[in-house]
Parts: structure tokens; C-alpha cells; sequence
């Protein structure tokens, strides 16, 4: 089983959903840098449901218990042990329908691979639950990254046929602004037009009043990564980002720029002409590819967008199988569950984009994008 992801900056994640806790291991941080544990508080707050009818009635305190690699406020430069603890389980929702297998989760293939022996509680490993790791050690690369020019926000795009406002991928001046609105609303569903607000939350609570649920698209923005982060070509920016972006429950899609729209355009369409400004800077008119040629950075914002399917558990009855019985049955799931998770994946999403960049920042700059965050750039020539 695959649980770290990473080569030079590396989360490993470790748990299940009604074990005794969960948490992550982070590792690669330069000596040195300075932990915020409030704006990891705040990280995990927004990740945390809430019982609003949105979200799951499963309500977790989500404190973070730092237990290595972090001493007085800085990283110790040793691997950062992140713990959570699991406090409001009620595994017994789970023990009438343990033997049968609920459509669209992992119950089925975690059986196929692990014969059994697997935490099925809650979904176990497998369960959305485990993403509070990812986010306590994101959290950390967020705001390392922040401190060395680079901003990472996710908003909700689209969600039960409600939109908001698209990142504006052209104009970065335009699209820091945006950052700034996410920042200074960090509560609920994270949007950029508040007219859409009551609307999507409408429409969430009538699919869940309906014993049914919702998804929808969540889009993140890289502001200020540098030009020249990249490996080509296994390791792209794409591939480093959709392949963090994919292990995240229910993600089933991923686009960049124009994405699939590049399908319908000509090269003439498609191609983003450089300028220079007056500094001598060298940018793009357009960004419809994301500000990424090659698989590595140009310097204009990385803007990709993921599909989040609605989440499977739902309370209608579905047509399933008792996989010990070996027989056909009917199935009425239990418990608690979310009946849209977009709200809450947000963050997670934008904590899975850190993980990447700062991994591949530190492949083109070694620690020097951490212990020296004002000048790293200018260390490399850039």
C-alpha cells in the first residue's frame, strides 16, 4: 500500500476512520522555518464539518497534536509527526450492512486486495476521513510557500448546477484580488460571488433532504511560482499536481487551462503569445495553458480545475451485493455522511497543490526556497 507521496518534500498518511486517531508524517523541511500553529488550526476548520445540514452531522474537534520535527515555533528539520484524534465515531451505524458492499466506495476492491483483513469501519483507510492528515501537513507547506512568493486558493466552481465566478486566468493582478476575497471569507463554501451562495447551499440541502447527494467542480490557483519549476516528463507540473489531486476521495477529473476546450481550437487559438513588459519581464497575453509549457512553470498562474463526484453514500436504497453470502441484495446505508463534500475539499485540494509545488520547489531549489524566502530567487538568477 502506497501511503507517501513525494520525492524530496514527502507526506506520508496514516489511520483509518474509527481507529484510535489519524494523522501524517511530513518530512524534507528545511531547519528553521516557522509553524503556524493558528493558521493550521484555521486550515482544519475549514476542512471540519460543521452539522449544518451541508456536510456530514459526524463532527470532529480536528486538533492537531504536533509530535516531532517542530520545536519552539520552527521545524527541527526532522520528519513532522501530525496527529489527530478520532473522538465521535459510532462504528455500530456500520455493523448491520457490514457484509454488503456500498456502490461507488473502495468496500469491494479493499476486499480484492487485502482479503478481509482491511478496517472496513466507515470506509477505513479508504475514507475521506484520512484527508484531515493532508491538510495538517499542508497547512505548513501553505504558508512556507506564501512566505516565498507563492499563493495556493481553491474556490467551489461548480456545484449542483449553481457557478461562481471563474479564477480570472489571464490577468494576475485580477486574479490576486480574488485570493484576497477567499482569504477574508474562510467560512462555508469557499465562492468569490456571494450572490451564488444561497442558491448552492439550497440546492445541497435538497439533494441530502432527499436522502441523495451532490458534486461539483473546485478550482485552484498557483500565484508565483516561479518559471522553471518542473521534471519533464514524469515528472511535469501536471503529472506532479494530477497525481496528488487524484488521491483525494472522489476526484475523477482534471483540466488545466482551456483543458478540453483546446480540443475545438486551432494552434492559433491555442498558443498564448510572450510579451516583455517594462521591466523585462517576460509574460503571456493569454494563459490558456495554465502557465505551464512542457510540463514546466513560464511563470503566469497554474489554474486547474477537478470533477468531484457526488458523494456515494447516499440513504436511498440501492441494488448491491452481500459479498460474504455471495448473493444479490438491497441496501440501506446508515450512519452519517455528507451530502455534498466540495465544501470541505476545498482545502484539501488547495493542501494537495502545496504538497506538489513544494516538492518540485525543492527539486529546483533545494532549501533555499525555504530558509531563504526573500532571495531564493534571485540565488538561481530567475
Amino acid at each position: 500500500m502506497k501511503n507517501t507521496y513525494g520525492d524530496l518534500i514527502s507526506l506520508t498518511i496514516f489511520g483509518e476512520s474509527h481507529g484510535p486517531a489519524i494523522g501524517a508524517v511530513l518530512d524534507g523541511m528545511a531547519a528553521g522555518c516557522p509553524v503556524d500553529e493558528e493558521f493550521i488550526a484555521a486550515c482544519m476548520d475549514k476542512r471540519r464539518a460543521r452539522g449544518d445540514g451541508l456536510s456530514t452531522a459526524r463532527v470532529e474537534a480536528d486538533r492537531v497534536q504536533i509530535l516531532s520535527g517542530v520545536w519552539q515555533g520552527r521545524t527541527t528539520g526532522t520528519p513532522i509527526t501530525l496527529m489527530i484524534q478520532n473522538q465521535n465515531t459510532r462504528s455500530g451505524d456500520y455493523a448491520k450492512t457490514a457484509d454488503l458492499l456500498r456502490p461507488g466506495h473502495a468496500d469491494y476492491t479493499a476486499y480484492a486486495k487485502y482479503h478481509g483483513f482491511q478496517d472496513a469501519r466507515g470506509g477505513g483507510h479508504f475514507s475521506g476521513r484520512v484527508t484531515a492528515g493532508l491538510v495538517a501537513g499542508g497547512a505548513i507547506l501553505l504558508k512556507a510557500l506564501e512566505a516565498a512568493g507563492v499563493r495556493i486558493s481553491t474556490h467551489v466552481a461548480r456545484c449542483a448546477g449553481v457557478s461562481d465566478t471563474p479564477f480570472a486566468l489571464d490577468d494576475p493582478a485580477e486574479l490576486e484580488k480574488q485570493l484576497d476575497a477567499l482569504k477574508a471569507n474562510p467560512e462555508g463554501l469557499a465562492l468569490l460571488d456571494e450572490a451564488v451562495r444561497q442558491p448552492m447551499q439550497q440546492a445541497i440541502r435538497a439533494a441530502g433532504s432527499e436522502g441523495d447527494s451532490v458534486g461539483g467542480i473546485l478550482e485552484t490557483a498557483i500565484l508565483g511560482l516561479p518559471a522553471g519549476v518542473g521534471e519533464p516528463y514524469f515528472d511535469s507540473l501536471e503529472s506532479k499536481l494530477a497525481h496528488i489531486a487524484f488521491s483525494t476521495p472522489a476526484v475523477k477529473g482534471i483540466e488545466f487551462g482551456a483543458g478540453f476546450g483546446f480540443a475545438e481550437m486551432r494552434g492559433s487559438e491555442a498558443n498564448d503569445p510572450f510579451r516583455v513588459d517594462e521591466t523585462g519581464r517576460i509574460y503571456t497575453a493569454t494563459n490558456r495553458n495554465a502557465g505551464i509549457n512542457g510540463g514546466i512553470a513560464n511563470g503566469m498562474p497554474v489554474v486547474f480545475r477537478t470533477a468531484v463526484k457526488p458523494t456515494p453514500s447516499i440513504y436511498k436504497p440501492q441494488q448491491t451485493v452481500d459479498y460474504i453470502a455471495r448473493k444479490n441484495a438491497e441496501l440501506s446505508i446508515q450512519g452519517r455522511h455528507d451530502p455534498c463534500i466540495l465544501a470541505r475539499a476545498a482545502i484539501v485540494q488547495s493542501c494537495a497543490a502545496a504538497l506538489a509545488a513544494a516538492d518540485l520547489m525543492t527539486i529546483r531549489y533545494g532549501e533555499g526556497w525555504m530558509t531563504r524566502p526573500g532571495d531564493y530567487r534571485r540565488q538561481e538568477g530567475c
